[in-house]
């Protein structure tokens, strides 16, 4: 399984969602779930971006999908980037 950074912002709708449901941000993580990908861990941030998710997925197809499902909800806005250990990035280096 990859592991993908997916950076994430609130829309004026999504401000809207959260702060009247907020307990929906633990619905949406069973969602993403539900579309095969595993949340590893999540955090609300300071800063340019509102949230980062790290996440598990078979590959590049299943990330995508989830990341055109969430941002078409009109809610959030994502960056989604592939992610590597170290250990798998000096490996890549030595072949």
């Amino acid at each position: 399984m990859a592991v993908y950074i997916m950076l994430t912002n609130l829309t004026d709708e999504g401000r809207k969602t959260v702060k009247e449901k907020p307990e929906r941000m633990k619905e949406v993580a069973r969602e993403v779930e539900a579309m095969g990908v595993k949340v590893l861990s999540q955090y609300a941030v300071l800063g340019p971006y509102d949230f980062v998710n790290i996440l598990e997925a078979p590959n590049n197809e299943v990330v995508s999908r989830l990341a055109i499902e969430l941002g078409s909800r009109g809610t959030i806005q994502t960056m989604t980037m592939a992610a590597m250990t170290m250990d798998e990035f000096i490996r890549g280096l030595m072949k």
